[in-house]
């Protein structure tokens, strides 16, 4: 039931993306998160690696998923594509879609990433959740955790949102 909810919203499929569309969805993702939270613009001159991932569809009803797909990049160098899934249950309803940037400020980040089969948020390298208020506080002095994410551009209603218990997995394109 989670994969149907997850992978069905609205009675639209989720398609799988090309690697081509993944990188100009990824690219387009982060200039529009650049202009409005320039705070992200400075983490990412200052981040080893940036897994962005551009469109993450949620919906549930007690039962609920997410999914999307994503773009590793080093440098301005693309080093690999990810999904991103999550699944949850409780009191839910609704529908949503969003995107999230993880700026990976440190090697041991990166290699958590490369060297697991899966990174499950919440566990391995710590990541705080930027939102307007942490924003303010951060500077490329102040950065001391392994990553940073950024929620984007979300639409539609659905209560929480969240990117705790996310399972981040390497896909082949």
């Amino acid at each position: 039931m989670v994969l149907a909810t997850g992978a069905f919203v609205g009675g639209t499929a989720v398609a799988a993306a090309t690697a081509e569309e993944l990188n100009q969805d990824g690219e387009r993702a982060l200039k529009a998160l650049y202009k409005t939270n320039p705070t992200a613009e400075k983490l990412a001159r200052e981040a080893k690696a940036v897994l962005v991932f551009p469109n993450i569809v949620k919906a549930g009803l007690v039962f609920g998923g997410s999914y999307g797909e994503g773009v590793l990049t080093k440098g301005s160098t693309v080093s690999g594509y990810y999904n991103s899934i999550s699944a949850s249950w409780g009191l839910q309803a609704g529908a949503t879609t969003y995107g999230y940037a993880l700026f990976l400020m440190s090697d041991a980040a990166i290699k958590y990433l490369d060297k697991s089969s899966g990174w499950e948020i919440g566990t391995g390298p710590a990541v705080v959740v930027v939102n307007e208020g942490v924003a303010k506080n951060i500077s490329t002095s102040t950065v001391r955790k392994d990553a940073y994410a950024f929620i984007f551009d979300q639409q539609g209603l659905m209560a929480s949102l969240s990117i705790e218990g996310t399972k981040i997995t390497p896909i082949k394109r």
